[in-house]
């Protein structure tokens, strides 16, 4: 969520993120690249996505003491009623887009999951699987409009927090650019975590991806350490 507030005269945007999370990032709230980032947000012309009042919902649905698992995507989609805060999620009512028709097809070859006739992934994020997106905002029609304007900075230090935990926790990377992005906190000596990696689930390198079996390898590393499975069915 965000809220408008003054500042010497100018008008801000205030994040405001769940509790736990805000307790966790608060020194980077008040760095100055998210004061511009607040800056740029307000001074933004065009139509963003998604709402502003869902830009955190990764967070809310995923509370930090929660979290087991990370799914990292890039930008938020950029059509109209599509982005809510979780990266590969659509609101219900929207046209399931093609990356997340082949993670469904995914699902269907490893778990034996009928595709569902939606494309929300809310009911697994509030299981523990944070699906944070690179950049957390976009502009209408304009894919990566909102990259390099300080969200890499933000969700850099969001993913080197979890990493930072001592509990194990599943961290599944698709396509370079998640690989690329999390490459500095996978060469980090804490060896709790399990990585998994694979191509993306676009059309363009579907074939790579389908036959991953992600989903069943990370509820077996979840059981293996104590956790409970992700119940990865929408719902």
């Amino acid at each position: 969520m965000m809220s408008k507030r003054k500042s010497q005269g100018a008008v801000l945007v205030k994040f405001v993120i769940e509790e736990s999370w805000r307790e966790v990032l608060a020194d980077e709230f008040e760095k100055p690249y998210m004061k511009k980032l607040s800056q740029f947000l307000e001074d933004e012309k065009g139509e963003v996505y998604p709402p502003k009042d869902v830009i955190f919902e990764a967070f809310q649905a995923t509370p930090f003491k929660d979290v087991n698992l990370v799914i990292l995507g890039q930008d938020p989609y950029h059509g109209p009623g599509q982005a809510h805060g979780l990266c590969f999620s659509v609101n219900k009512g929207i046209k399931v887009p093609p990356s997340l028709k082949n993670i469904y097809k995914e699902l269907q070859g490893d778990l034996g999951i009928a595709p569902v006739h939606h494309g929300c992934l809310e009911s697994i994020a509030k299981q523990g699987v944070l699906l944070l997106n690179a950049t957390l905002t976009v502009r209408k029609g304009e894919p990566l409009s909102h990259a390099e304007k300080g969200w890499e900075r933000f969700t850099d230090a969001v993913i080197e927090k979890v990493w930072q935990r001592e509990d194990p926790i599943v961290f599944i990377l698709w396509g370079r650019f998640a690989q690329d992005k999390c490459k500095s906190v996978l060469h980090n000596s804490n060896r709790c975590h399990h990585v998994l990696t694979a191509a993306h689930p676009s059309p363009f390198s579907a074939k790579k991806f389908l036959g991953c079996k992600h989903f069943s390898k990370a509820n077996a590393f979840l059981v293996s350490v104590g956790k409970k499975p992700i119940n990865w069915e929408p719902s």
